[in-house]
């Protein structure tokens, strides 16, 4: 049965850090290889593995740092950030100056930007290249130290260049959403950066998998206060939801199209 397979797929990336296509293999001699690779897909769309060479590594022990590399979040989830991204896509205005940060989230976004004269400002050199090669989209990149892991820029000359471009909507993905620390993050330059874009900007939209709630971050970059409308893939639990209405965000739970 295909479920007690799965199931022990399950344990052994509970347990595990990585799982080797080589022993699945022999676990399961009766059932095709690619029928057992179709399973380590299943689990990474499911948020639970990342697949790499020979096998799968187990995302929770990827998840248990204070941030992760921006390579491993990008493979993180990738359905739910998905159908955020097609949501969010909604939003986006012909006109208007528009901040995206290097939010993982915000990746999923692109394939849903359509060929139309935006203006998009952005701390992510990957997210400017792809944005230039939908067309007729203007794009910015915000200058100052790139960060490896993230993949961002960031620090004292990123500051100062935002301080003089006006921010009509701003897309902003956390790494963590808890009633006490509000939206948080794991570095404290992009977290400073971020907290500028969303005191700057008319409206702030923002994209986070439900991973990420009840996680606290070293670094608070804003509250739900600041936050006019946060797309989510599931629905939050009720505290969360009754501390935003409370603050005048509008909740959404994308869902499939």
């Amino acid at each position: 049965m295909y479920k007690d397979r799965r199931n022990w797929i399950k344990k052994q990336l509970a347990e595990r850090p990585f799982l080797s296509l080589d022993e699945l293999f022999r676990q399961f001699p009766d059932v095709s290889q690619m029928t057992l690779r179709r399973d380590l897909d299943y689990f990474e769309k499911q948020g639970e593995a990342i697949k790499v060479r020979g096998g799968a590594r187990s995302s929770k022990f990827i998840t248990e740092h204070a941030d992760n590399p921006y390579a491993a979040r990008m493979n993180e989830n990738t359905h739910a950030k998905i159908l955020i991204a097609n949501y969010a896509a909604k939003y986006l205005e012909v006109g208007r100056s528009i901040f995206i940060d290097s939010g993982s989230t915000i990746q999923k976004m692109i394939p849903f930007i359509n060929n139309e004269h935006f203006t998009f400002t952005t701390t992510s050199p990957m997210t400017a290249l792809e944005l230039c090669r939908i067309g007729n989209p203007a794009v910015n990149l915000v200058g100052g130290r790139l960060d490896r892991d993230y993949q961002s820029v960031s620090g004292p000359q990123a500051m100062h260049f935002l301080a003089d471009v006006n921010i009509d909507i701003a897309f902003l993905c956390p790494s963590g959403l808890s009633i006490e620390s509000g939206f948080t993050g794991g570095n404290y330059t992009e977290c400073e950066l971020k907290r500028t874009v969303a005191t700057k900007a008319r409206k702030v939209i923002m994209l986070m998998d439900s991973s990420k709630v009840d996680k606290s971050l070293p670094y608070t970059f804003c509250h739900l206060d600041s936050v006019d409308t946060l797309i989510c893939d599931a629905p939050l639990p009720e505290n969360i939801v009754q501390a935003a209405k409370a603050a005048g965000a509008e909740v959404i739970i994308a869902k499939e199209q």
